[in-house]
């Protein structure tokens, strides 16, 4: 179930230099941005969110990450995404880090979003548009 193939949306991200740390790999603060990153990349790119100026925004509430295997630089990861749970204004990701061309995950995470109003922060249904991209990477 957590192999390359059980992750519907994927985005490589390049590796830098500073994402290694004194023991030779990846320090484990950057597997959260990779998180980070593949999410909202598909929120902006496919779910029309407008993180400047859209009236909802998410707000992450929960994330956990389990190491399987050190990435280094210079490596691409290529980030798998899918929706374990969609509810009326939160959406639980898992996501996968993979060595490019990896079918097994070298960590794997799980990541919570609340969808808020910008200036209340508090719940809101997401968007139509949001909850239908969303809809569609639900493994």
């Amino acid at each position: 179930m957590d192999r390359r193939s059980s992750f519907p949306h994927f985005l490589a991200i390049t590796t830098r230099w500073k994402d290694n740390d004194v023991y030779g790999h990846v320090n484990n603060v950057e597997y959260y941005s990779f998180f980070d990153t593949v999410i909202n990349e598909f929120l902006i790119r496919s779910g029309g969110l407008d993180i400047h100026r859209g009236p909802v925004i998410g707000l992450c509430v929960d994330s956990q990450c389990t190491f399987k295997q050190a990435l280094a630089f210079p490596d691409t990861v290529d980030a798998g995404l899918r929706v374990a749970k969609l509810g009326n204004s939160s959406v639980t990701y898992e996501i996968g880090l993979f060595r490019s061309g990896a079918a097994e995950p070298a960590a794997l995470g799980r990541f919570v979003h609340v969808f808020v109003d910008r200036e209340q922060r508090r719940p809101v249904p997401m968007p139509a548009d949001l909850r239908a991209a969303l809809g569609g990477i639900t493994g």
